[in-house]
């Protein structure tokens, strides 16, 4: 007996290794990172797409998001759940790898994008109904600040502020916009409770973008010519106007849309910025904010986006040139090619490393996929009235 132990035990152990292993393996398969993972909104069904754009592939669609026009995404730090502003002011939080909604809130009757802290436990919200700024934890959605941004308007009353350009900051701060007060306000969510700072920021700020490294923030405005810029390294030394020349005694075109700051675009030490109301891409330089070039494109620039390595930027048009996306080489500033992804170009998003872009057209059904370098078309994917496109990369960069 025990020599037939003998011979027999090492088998059994190595049928049960082995089983073991199977299971291990079975189980890996089933496991995925979420790295090459986005969201694609489509505005109006309420729905987002969950693609993986390593495979051009659509994982599956999410429903019962509300009034998604002018809906953007934030993603958590582990890029697992994507933090979904609705234009209803709902907030939902939806899981990309069960391709689930974990939580929806309404939190406002009108809201207009937010923003996520740099460690990842705040969500913020931006208002235009009733205004202010929401504040909840990640992760349950639970409300932990309200900022009402209030301010005494023109009749001498107290009324409340819509709230524009909202981004994340260095410091674990929010900083954004209020159009009506024209100000500029910074939130410190590591002091208890949250410190507010409030700075004059010029006539009616409608949009604002911090730069990647995250010290600067310049709005746009809409009430003035010129654009505020504020140092988050120096708060202290308040707001100062950059561009202020730039429109003066001239005359502007009809404005069809106002472009997005947030789509500015950084590259070889200038900003790439889209002009209100005119057929241009500003150029300014980093070292004293000047205005050094201005671009001729083919319509009222919405989006100006620099490529990750910052050689291209690509140029969205608001209607009735939306058509088409115009390429600008960074270093000669030249058009170097014109493309037709589809009817109403709403958005692009580039790869987290560049070598593609995503452009979604939104009376075309379809997102069109172009190499950088060949500048071509590789794949197309059906989608229903797409306008953002929104990859996890972005839990990882300042501002996005």
């Amino acid at each position: 007996m025990k020599a037939l132990l003998r011979l027999t035990l090492p088998l059994l152990m190595l049928a049960v290794l082995t089983g073991c292993q199977s299971v291990t393996s079975a189980s890996a398969d089933h496991l995925r990172g979420t790295g090459d993972l986005g969201l694609i909104i489509e505005r109006a069904t309420g729905s987002v797409l969950v693609i993986d754009h390593s495979e051009y592939e659509i994982l599956g669609r999410v429903e019962g998001l509300g009034d998604l026009s002018h809906a953007s995404v934030v993603y958590s730090r582990d890029a697992r759940y994507g933090y979904v502003f609705g234009r209803d002011g709902g907030l939902t939080k939806v899981d990309l790898l069960t391709q689930t909604i974990v939580k929806r809130v309404i939190q406002s009757g009108n809201s207009i994008g937010g923003a996520i802290s740099q460690d990842g436990r705040y969500v913020a919200v931006s208002n235009y109904e009733p205004g202010g700024v929401n504040i909840f934890d990640s992760r349950t959605l639970e409300n932990v600040l309200t900022l009402p941004a209030t301010y005494t308007n023109a009749s001498g009353e107290q009324d409340q502020s819509k709230t524009v350009g909202l981004v994340d900051a260095p410091g674990n701060q929010f900083v954004f916009s209020l159009f009506e007060a024209g100000e500029i306000w910074t939130v410190d969510m590591v002091s208890q409770p949250p410190a507010v700072s409030r700075h004059p920021a010029g006539k009616q700020p409608y949009d604002a973008l911090i730069t990647p490294d995250g010290r600067y923030y310049i709005a746009g405005l809409f009430g003035e010519d010129g654009l505020s810029m504020m140092d988050l390294w120096a708060p202290e030394q308040g707001v100062r106007s950059i561009l202020p020349d730039y429109g003066k005694g001239e005359q502007r075109l009809p404005v069809y849309k106002m472009p997005h700051l947030e789509g500015w675009a950084i590259a070889d030490g200038h900003a790439f910025v889209p002009a209100v109301g005119r057929h241009e891409v500003l150029v300014a330089t980093m070292n004293d904010w000047s205005m050094v070039q201005r671009i001729p494109v083919q319509g009222q620039p919405v989006f100006v986006m620099a490529s990750p390595d910052n050689r291209q930027i690509w140029v969205s048009f608001s209607h009735p040139d939306n058509d088409v996306v115009q390429v600008i080489d960074a270093q000669t500033r030249e058009i170097v090619r014109s493309l037709e992804p589809g009817k109403s170009v709403l958005h692009m998003e580039f790869t987290p490393r560049g070598e593609e872009v995503w452009v979604s057209s939104r009376d075309s059904d379809r997102i069109t996929v172009y190499s950088t370098r060949t500048l071509e078309e590789v794949a197309t994917l059906p989608a229903r009235k797409p306008s953002g496109i929104f990859f996890t990369s972005r839990a990882h960069a300042l501002g996005l």
